[in-house]
């Protein structure tokens, strides 16, 4: 099999030895622990048939995997709202009821076995967005501006990657018609009980890691700035990975760890929420992590403590 170290050049000095397995050799392992972690990152439209493979394969050796899918195959509650945003049939329909989607924060436990993970722009949208909803500070119509670094885009080299066409441009692309806002909209109904409207415009920005989101909304009674970031505050005053400051917040300070900050103004009839992650950590494996711990019975924050890079 071919070796990691190949692949990812980062990591031969600690994992020279370590090669890929086949898909045969983990159905074989899944079906021989009594316990065991999974973590998807196979593209959208394939890691739904690639877990349902392994589930089906565990549950006839009556073992019990917990998965964390980080494609957006597991984000959607039913094939028809998969459907509507990705124009094909979801490749694992019966598996649906068993995923919950949702960021860490914004549920205690995990109502189902297994979780689908709402992905980067989104993890940054819902931390900024959801107090808003939930706490009834805004009226459910919110304006999102994003700016993501390069890394989002994957490993595979395009336009929107390539560094000469990237570096020192700032560029909006899917204006108001990302694939995220459903997405991000159905995550945020669940997690608040509001039905709201995300119009979305996202930006490519001159940088390799992070993603630094603003939400902008009309309040729903008058507030100070002083007040909302008390609200806030409290809101994620259990949230380990997740602070609350009147300090605009940078991707540098996030880049590289997971990490997010929130800061936010109000001029007393509109508000807007600022909200930076590391778009590969915090709004990825990071936070697959972080839901795995949770699955597995672990310390949330096992693994996922070390700062940010800094002034790399």
């Amino acid at each position: 099999m071919s070796p990691v170290a190949k692949a990812f050049g980062h990591l031969s000095a600690v994992y020279p030895d370590t090669v890929f397995s086949s898909i045969e050799q983990i159905e074989a392992l899944v079906a021989s622990l009594p316990r065991s972690a999974i973590f998807s990152a196979a593209p959208h439209g394939a890691s739904a048939a690639l877990i349902d493979k392994l589930l089906a394969k565990a549950e006839a050796a009556g073992t019990k995997p917990s998965v964390v899918d980080i494609s957006a195959d597991y984000r959607f509650a039913t094939n028809a709202a998969y459907a509507a945003v990705y124009k094909h049939d979801h490749g694992a329909q019966s598996r649906l009821s068993q995923f919950t989607c949702a960021v860490p924060e914004h549920l205690a436990s995990a109502p189902t076995p297994h979780i689908g993970h709402p992905g980067c722009f989104a993890t940054a949208i819902l931390l900024a967005s959801v107090p808003l909803l939930k706490l009834g500070i805004a009226t459910p119509t919110l304006f999102v501006s994003g700016v993501t670094g390069s890394t989002g885009a994957g490993r595979k080299p395009i336009e929107g990657t390539h560094h000469p066409m990237r570096h020192s441009d700032l560029y909006s692309y899917n204006a108001l018609a990302h694939r995220h806002a459903p997405e991000v909209a159905a995550v945020a109904k669940a997690a608040s009980g509001v039905d709201a409207h995300f119009a979305f415009v996202p930006h490519s920005g001159p940088f390799a890691r992070g993603i630094h989101v603003t939400v902008q909304a009309v309040l729903a009674k008058p507030a100070s700035t002083a007040e909302l970031l008390e609200q806030f505050k409290q809101f994620y005053a259990h949230s380990p990975f997740v602070s609350v400051s009147a300090t605009a917040p940078r991707v540098k300070e996030i880049a590289g760890s997971n990490y997010a900050r929130l800061s936010l103004a109000s001029d007393g009839k509109t508000v807007a929420v600022m909200s930076v992650l590391d778009n590969l950590n915090k709004g990825a494996a990071g936070g697959a992590v972080q839901w795995m711990n949770r699955l597995q019975g672990l310390p949330e924050t096992a693994g996922l403590t070390a700062p940010a890079a800094g002034w790399t």
